[in-house]
Protein backbone atom coordinates (compact mmCIF):
# COMPACT_ATOMS: atom_id res chain seq x y z
CA UNK A 1 0.00 0.00 0.00
CA UNK A 2 2.35 2.75 -1.75
CA UNK A 3 0.87 6.37 -1.67
CA UNK A 4 -0.08 7.55 -4.91
CA UNK A 5 1.49 10.35 -6.09
CA UNK A 6 -1.81 12.91 -4.80
CA UNK A 7 -2.46 10.80 -1.72
CA UNK A 8 -3.03 12.67 1.34
CA UNK A 9 0.17 11.03 3.06
CA UNK A 10 2.25 11.66 -0.11
CA UNK A 11 2.72 15.56 0.72
CA UNK A 12 6.65 15.11 0.28
CA UNK A 13 6.94 12.86 -2.67
CA UNK A 14 9.90 13.47 -3.73
CA UNK A 15 11.94 13.14 -0.62
CA UNK A 16 14.18 10.12 -0.28
CA UNK A 17 12.21 9.95 3.22
CA UNK A 18 8.93 9.06 1.57
CA UNK A 19 10.52 6.51 -0.68
CA UNK A 20 11.87 4.68 2.30
CA UNK A 21 8.57 5.28 4.10
CA UNK A 22 6.75 4.03 1.33
CA UNK A 23 9.20 0.48 1.19
CA UNK A 24 8.96 0.23 5.26
CA UNK A 25 7.56 -2.86 6.56
CA UNK A 26 9.29 -3.34 9.95
CA UNK A 27 9.41 -0.27 12.43
CA UNK A 28 11.33 -0.71 15.39
CA UNK A 29 10.85 1.15 19.00
CA UNK A 30 13.61 0.79 21.49
CA UNK A 31 14.46 2.02 24.33
CA UNK A 32 18.16 3.74 25.03
CA UNK A 33 19.51 0.29 26.56
CA UNK A 34 21.45 2.01 29.26
CA UNK A 35 21.71 -0.44 31.55
CA UNK A 36 23.34 -2.93 28.79
CA UNK A 37 24.90 -0.07 26.80
CA UNK A 38 24.95 -2.10 23.90
CA UNK A 39 22.41 0.44 22.21
CA UNK A 40 24.74 0.72 18.64
CA UNK A 41 25.26 -3.06 18.04
CA UNK A 42 21.88 -3.76 18.92
CA UNK A 43 20.83 -1.44 16.31
CA UNK A 44 23.33 -2.66 13.71
CA UNK A 45 21.69 -5.96 14.44
CA UNK A 46 18.07 -5.35 14.27
CA UNK A 47 18.71 -2.96 11.18
CA UNK A 48 20.78 -5.91 9.79
CA UNK A 49 17.46 -8.26 10.57
CA UNK A 50 15.27 -5.67 7.83
CA UNK A 51 14.10 -2.98 10.27
CA UNK A 52 13.38 -0.36 8.32
CA UNK A 53 12.42 3.18 10.54
CA UNK A 54 13.97 2.60 14.24
CA UNK A 55 12.56 5.21 16.80
CA UNK A 56 14.00 5.68 20.25
CA UNK A 57 11.63 5.99 23.28
CA UNK A 58 12.44 6.38 26.64
CA UNK A 59 10.98 8.17 29.18
CA UNK A 60 14.05 7.76 31.66
CA UNK A 61 16.92 9.08 30.23
CA UNK A 62 17.19 13.29 30.25
CA UNK A 63 16.53 15.63 26.85
CA UNK A 64 20.83 16.21 27.08
CA UNK A 65 21.09 12.24 26.83
CA UNK A 66 18.39 11.84 24.13
CA UNK A 67 20.43 14.44 21.97
CA UNK A 68 23.56 12.46 22.20
CA UNK A 69 21.95 9.28 21.38
CA UNK A 70 19.91 10.50 19.10
CA UNK A 71 23.38 11.40 16.96
CA UNK A 72 24.25 7.19 17.44
CA UNK A 73 20.81 6.41 15.96
CA UNK A 74 21.20 8.33 12.89
CA UNK A 75 24.42 7.60 12.44
CA UNK A 76 23.78 3.38 12.52
CA UNK A 77 20.31 4.28 10.51
CA UNK A 78 22.72 6.08 7.57
CA UNK A 79 24.93 3.02 7.94
CA UNK A 80 21.59 0.99 6.97
CA UNK A 81 19.89 3.47 4.54
CA UNK A 82 16.97 3.16 7.27
CA UNK A 83 14.63 5.95 8.50
CA UNK A 84 15.10 7.26 12.51
CA UNK A 85 12.38 8.95 14.60
CA UNK A 86 11.98 10.83 17.25
CA UNK A 87 8.94 10.45 19.55
CA UNK A 88 6.66 13.29 20.77
CA UNK A 89 9.30 15.99 20.88
CA UNK A 90 8.98 18.18 17.50
CA UNK A 91 11.81 20.67 19.43
CA UNK A 92 14.10 17.63 19.46
CA UNK A 93 13.22 16.82 15.99
CA UNK A 94 14.13 20.32 14.76
CA UNK A 95 17.31 20.09 17.12
CA UNK A 96 18.68 16.54 15.94
CA UNK A 97 17.55 16.92 12.26
CA UNK A 98 15.31 13.98 12.73
CA UNK A 99 14.07 12.46 9.53
CA UNK A 100 10.44 11.51 11.16
CA UNK A 101 8.27 13.11 14.29
CA UNK A 102 5.79 10.42 15.52
CA UNK A 103 3.07 11.98 17.71
CA UNK A 104 0.62 10.49 19.98
CA UNK A 105 -3.76 12.06 20.38
CA UNK A 106 -2.20 13.75 22.91
CA UNK A 107 0.44 15.50 21.69
CA UNK A 108 0.72 18.34 19.68
CA UNK A 109 -1.85 19.03 17.09
CA UNK A 110 -0.52 17.54 13.72
CA UNK A 111 -0.62 21.17 12.45
CA UNK A 112 1.66 22.95 14.92
CA UNK A 113 3.99 19.84 14.86
CA UNK A 114 4.00 20.42 11.19
CA UNK A 115 4.97 24.69 11.32
CA UNK A 116 7.62 23.67 13.92
CA UNK A 117 9.74 20.80 12.04
CA UNK A 118 9.10 22.29 8.35
CA UNK A 119 7.54 20.74 5.68
CA UNK A 120 10.36 17.74 4.63
CA UNK A 121 9.86 15.84 7.78
CA UNK A 122 7.30 12.68 7.66
CA UNK A 123 5.31 13.30 10.05
CA UNK A 124 3.49 9.87 11.75
CA UNK A 125 0.40 9.75 13.80
CA UNK A 126 -0.96 6.96 16.54
CA UNK A 127 -4.79 6.11 16.02
CA UNK A 128 -6.84 3.93 18.50
CA UNK A 129 -10.30 4.20 16.66
CA UNK A 130 -11.80 4.00 13.14
CA UNK A 131 -12.35 8.17 13.42
CA UNK A 132 -9.04 8.91 14.31
CA UNK A 133 -7.22 6.55 11.87
CA UNK A 134 -9.90 7.80 9.15
CA UNK A 135 -8.67 11.79 10.15
CA UNK A 136 -5.18 10.51 10.04
CA UNK A 137 -5.60 8.75 6.42
CA UNK A 138 -7.40 12.11 5.08
CA UNK A 139 -4.61 14.56 6.99
CA UNK A 140 -2.17 16.39 4.13
CA UNK A 141 0.05 16.72 6.69
CA UNK A 142 0.47 13.28 8.08
CA UNK A 143 2.72 10.69 6.34
CA UNK A 144 2.06 7.64 8.25
CA UNK A 145 -0.53 6.09 11.33
CA UNK A 146 -0.74 3.68 13.68
CA UNK A 147 -3.68 1.72 14.82
CA UNK A 148 -3.28 0.02 18.21
CA UNK A 149 -2.38 -1.24 20.67
CA UNK A 150 -3.38 -4.71 19.17
CA UNK A 151 -2.98 -6.40 22.01
CA UNK A 152 -1.99 -4.74 25.44
CA UNK A 153 1.50 -4.09 26.09
CA UNK A 154 3.43 -2.83 28.74
CA UNK A 155 4.60 0.16 26.78
CA UNK A 156 1.55 1.64 26.93
CA UNK A 157 0.38 0.68 30.58
CA UNK A 158 -3.48 1.05 30.64
CA UNK A 159 -4.14 2.00 27.21
CA UNK A 160 -6.83 -0.69 26.11
CA UNK A 161 -6.33 -3.12 23.41
CA UNK A 162 -8.24 -2.09 20.29
CA UNK A 163 -8.23 -5.68 19.13
CA UNK A 164 -7.92 -7.12 15.38
CA UNK A 165 -11.51 -6.21 14.74
CA UNK A 166 -10.08 -2.46 14.44
CA UNK A 167 -6.84 -3.32 12.13
CA UNK A 168 -9.46 -5.72 9.70
CA UNK A 169 -12.08 -2.33 9.56
CA UNK A 170 -9.15 0.07 8.54
CA UNK A 171 -7.47 -2.23 6.11
CA UNK A 172 -11.02 -2.92 4.30
CA UNK A 173 -11.29 0.98 4.28
CA UNK A 174 -8.26 1.53 1.99
CA UNK A 175 -6.10 4.22 3.37
CA UNK A 176 -4.04 5.96 1.06
CA UNK A 177 -1.59 6.59 3.88
CA UNK A 178 0.69 4.27 4.74
CA UNK A 179 -0.39 2.57 8.13
CA UNK A 180 0.99 0.23 10.49
CA UNK A 181 -0.26 -2.10 13.09
CA UNK A 182 1.48 -1.89 16.57
CA UNK A 183 0.82 -3.14 20.50
CA UNK A 184 2.06 -6.91 21.45
CA UNK A 185 3.16 -7.67 18.02
CA UNK A 186 5.54 -10.51 18.16
CA UNK A 187 6.82 -13.60 16.16
CA UNK A 188 3.76 -15.79 17.02
CA UNK A 189 1.00 -12.78 16.83
CA UNK A 190 2.54 -11.06 13.86
CA UNK A 191 0.52 -14.21 11.89
CA UNK A 192 -2.80 -12.69 12.89
CA UNK A 193 -2.28 -8.84 12.33
CA UNK A 194 -1.43 -9.66 8.65
CA UNK A 195 -4.20 -12.20 8.34
CA UNK A 196 -6.64 -9.16 9.19
CA UNK A 197 -4.92 -6.90 6.61
CA UNK A 198 -1.43 -5.21 7.59
CA UNK A 199 1.28 -4.97 5.84
CA UNK A 200 3.26 -2.76 8.06
CA UNK A 201 3.86 -3.31 11.73
CA UNK A 202 5.54 -1.92 14.82
CA UNK A 203 7.87 -3.98 17.17
CA UNK A 204 9.07 -3.50 20.28
CA UNK A 205 9.67 -6.24 23.09
CA UNK A 206 9.83 -8.98 19.91
CA UNK A 207 13.75 -7.58 18.72
CA UNK A 208 14.75 -5.66 22.06
CA UNK A 209 13.88 -8.65 24.24
CA UNK A 210 15.00 -11.42 21.40
CA UNK A 211 18.44 -13.67 22.14
CA UNK A 212 18.94 -12.65 18.56
CA UNK A 213 17.79 -9.40 17.71
CA UNK A 214 18.53 -9.59 13.53
CA UNK A 215 17.16 -13.12 13.22
CA UNK A 216 14.10 -11.71 15.20
CA UNK A 217 13.75 -8.99 12.95
CA UNK A 218 14.05 -11.13 9.82
CA UNK A 219 11.55 -13.54 10.77
CA UNK A 220 9.32 -10.21 11.21
CA UNK A 221 10.10 -9.11 8.05
CA UNK A 222 9.70 -12.10 6.11
CA UNK A 223 6.25 -12.98 7.51
CA UNK A 224 5.18 -9.02 6.84
CA UNK A 225 6.73 -8.80 3.78
CA UNK A 226 5.73 -12.61 2.19
CA UNK A 227 2.03 -11.03 2.55
CA UNK A 228 2.51 -8.68 -0.46
CA UNK A 229 3.86 -12.04 -2.81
Amino acid sequence: MTNPPDAPGASRPGSLHAVRLGAARLYLCTDAREASGDLEDFLDAALRGGVDVVQLRDRGISTRRELELLELVADVAARHGALWAVNDRADLAALAGAPVLHTGQDDLPVAVARRLVGPDVLLGRSTHADAEASAADADPDVDYFCVGPVWPTPTKAGRPAVGLDLVRRVAASGPTTPWFAIGGIDEETVHEVVAAGARRVVVVRAVTAADDPEAAARHLRAVVTGADR
